[in-house]
């Protein structure tokens, strides 16, 4: 995958959020830790279409994690919004990915230039840089 240079790359899930920035080649990328921004998850309408019987009989409906990947679309669409992100490759394992589509603003589509749906929040910066130069 090509990473533009100073490209922000957010790596996402249920959990966490960290953003990260390409000071490395396209193609031969490094990551530089930004910063692990804070967020308020309030948008629980997020999971609605998740609240089916069997999974608010099992708790598996993790509503909490789709606030969450909610709550980081709307953080990036504010930056996207006010042109502090001209390109950005999005890293999220596949369900807080999917949530996060589903909030992008117009501005942000504009600036995203790659997505990644694999977890790799728990990974050093240097395994993420490779697993992405290799996608």
């Amino acid at each position: 995958m090509k990473i533009p240079h100073n490209a922000h790359v957010s790596i996402v899930d249920g959990e966490r959020f960290i953003l990260t920035r390409n000071i490395g080649k396209i193609f031969e990328p490094k990551l530089e830790k930004l910063t692990d921004p804070k967020l308020d998850a309030t948008n629980f309408s997020a999971g609605v279409k998740h609240q089916d019987d069997g999974g608010q009989r099992t708790g598996s409906t993790q509503l909490e994690e789709l606030a969450h990947g909610a709550a980081v679309a709307e953080w990036l669409n504010a930056r996207a919004v006010a042109g502090e992100i001209e390109e950005l490759v999005v890293v999220a394992d596949p369900k807080t990915l999917g949530e996060m589509r589903r909030h992008y603003h117009s501005e942000l589509e504009k600036r995203i230039v790659g997505e990644v749906d694999k977890t790799l929040t728990g990974e050093p910066l240097e395994s993420i840089a490779e697993t992405l130069a290799k996608s």
